[in-house]
């Protein structure tokens, strides 16, 4: 999952992006409203957590933007521990979520599997043939034996899976396993692809390449 923090202190900010790195998800970073703003109309992302405090634009403001533009983006709030009016109108604009500050990791990250969860009626594991993929446990298996994959080729194996038999471009997930900053070309996703292709191979699951294009999971074989 691609995260969008949007939060002034460099110091929470950091710890917030570490957590979620570690949990395997790819996290971008910006300290104002007007970034944050920014960052929204012109990316995609999977989830928002969303300082209210922020500079050069208020983050309720950053959040009515998003709205406005239709946008069904799931957002988790932060506010200060007295900020009930903030909260509330926070919700009212269309927020999911909310953590007073300060918190304790564990729990932003509960809230953060909760919303990724929220509104679908799929189950946590991901099945393709043989193949299993459990989102919440991030344990991926073909016939019951378990793969070892890296957070990278696991984030790429849940792309393909979700989008199962239709193709997934480079770009694509380039944007949705990659970070700002980072120096990850379309070049590196087809090293992490033939990685993964090999891992999967062996259980009988094949990643096509569609030439120019990007990649798909080939549908399974009818038993």
């Amino acid at each position: 999952m691609r995260i969008l923090v949007a939060e002034d202190d460099a110091t929470l900010a950091d710890g917030l992006m570490h957590s979620l790195r570690h949990s395997g998800h790819a996290v971008d970073w910006v300290k104002t409203g007007a970034e944050a703003d920014g960052a929204l109309a012109s990316s995609e992302f999977d989830l928002l957590i969303l300082d209210l405090g922020l500079p050069k634009m208020g983050g309720l403001e950053v959040l009515r933007r998003l709205r406005a533009r239709q946008s069904q983006l799931p957002v988790l709030i932060l506010t200060a521990m007295d900020g009930i009016e903030d909260r509330v109108r926070g919700l009212d604009l269309g927020a999911d979520d909310y953590l007073a500050k300060p918190f304790v990791l564990a729990e932003l990250e509960a809230r953060v599997r909760a919303l990724a969860r929220r509104g679908r009626s799929d189950s946590p594991v991901l099945c393709h043939g043989a193949l299993s993929y459990d989102t919440e446990g991030k344990v991926a298996s073909i016939r019951g034996e378990v793969i070892g994959l890296s957070a990278r080729e696991l984030a790429l194996l849940k792309i393909l899976l979700q989008r199962a038999g239709r193709m997934v471009s480079k770009e694509h997930l380039v944007d949705h396993v990659c970070e700002w900053g980072e120096e990850v070309s379309a070049n590196a996703i087809e090293v992490y692809i033939h990685r993964l292709r090999k891992k999967l191979e062996r259980g009988g699951v094949k990643i096509v390449t569609i030439r120019g294009l990007g990649y798909c999971l080939e549908r399974p074989r009818p038993n």
